[in-house]
């Protein structure tokens, strides 16, 4: 029993990062109604620069502050030179993706030329000390990052319930030419939804280099799987959703890995996968997802 709260604790740990990312693409899902597939690159190139800051010399925290400003503005930057001019998703929905997945591997290459690919030691961020419960060790980074999330999402639900830019980028999300003929700058809210969900991708993006202690060019494609995993259960419309199946893929596949044996530490992406396929074969909205109803 032991062993399974252990477990319990490394699968929450984890989830919560994938929820982070899973957040930042239901950010951008919601603002625009796209899939963002160059989101974990994004993520990656933040943390890059994250690591940059710590090296020259910046303390960690000050260091993912700044990383995470300068993503703001490049994930603005993006949706307004890269993604606006190819035009709506509904649309070009199709023309819209195969940009992102070229965002993807654009990233990929430009982080591989600047730092190149040799992978770097990337500092704690939380101090790798633990304290018992009973019988289970838990770490104080496990707490650490749990508290992050906690705080982000108590900001974001502060943000969209209570204040004018919030109730402005959710009323573009639900009708953006209705938003448009009051008044609603449509543009400057897309952008700020591109730049909002670099921002919190950057912050997951160090949390998830802290927990592996390592940052190179490859890991970060299995996280965006994992936080796909996660807004797909929990809906991508959903912010809450995100962050509950964050937790839940975290769980599973640290469970999967621990108690089936042919699954091991290198097949939880399995896991994953097999969580999108049941979601979308049995419920495709997610667990908090809201079916969308149209007019033939």
């Amino acid at each position: 029993m032991d062993l399974f709260f252990d477990r319990l604790v490394v699968g929450l740990e984890q989830g919560a990062v994938y929820g982070s990312v899973a957040l930042a693409l239901v950010l951008i899902y919601r603002a625009t109604g796209l899939v963002n597939f160059a989101q974990g690159e994004l993520a990656l190139f933040s943390t890059f620069l994250t690591w940059q800051f710590w090296d020259w010399g910046l303390p960690i925290a000050l260091a993912i502050v700044l990383s995470m400003a300068i993503s703001f503005v490049g994930g603005a930057v993006i949706e307004r030179v890269i993604i606006r001019p190819v035009g709506d998703v509904e649309h070009n929905a199709l023309a819209i993706v195969i940009v992102t997945v070229g965002l993807l591997l654009a990233l990929n290459a430009v982080v591989g030329w600047i730092w190149g690919t040799q992978g770097r030691r990337f500092p704690k961020i939380f101090t790798a000390n633990t304290f018992d419960i009973g019988n289970v060790s838990i770490s104080y980074q496990a707490v650490g990052i749990l508290a992050v999330l906690a705080v982000e999402v108590v900001l974001l639900y502060i943000l969209f319930q209570r204040t004018k830019l919030g109730l402005a980028m959710r009323s573009v999300a639900s009708n953006s030419e209705s938003s448009q003929l009051v008044g609603i700058r449509v543009g400057r809210m897309l952008m700020f939804g591109w730049g909002l969900a670099a921002s919190v991708g950057a912050l997951a993006g160090a949390l998830y280099a802290s927990q592996l202690a390592v940052l190179d060019t490859n890991i970060f494609i299995q996280l965006l799987v994992y936080a796909f995993a996660a807004a797909t259960l929990g809906g991508f419309d959903s912010p809450v959703g995100a962050v509950v199946g964050g937790l839940i893929v975290g769980i599973v596949t640290v469970m999967a890995g621990g108690y089936i044996g042919w699954i091991g530490e290198d097949l939880k992406l399995t896991a994953a996968f097999a969580l999108i396929l049941a979601v979308l074969l049995i419920r495709p909205q997610g667990l908090f997802g809201k079916v969308r109803v149209s007019r033939v």
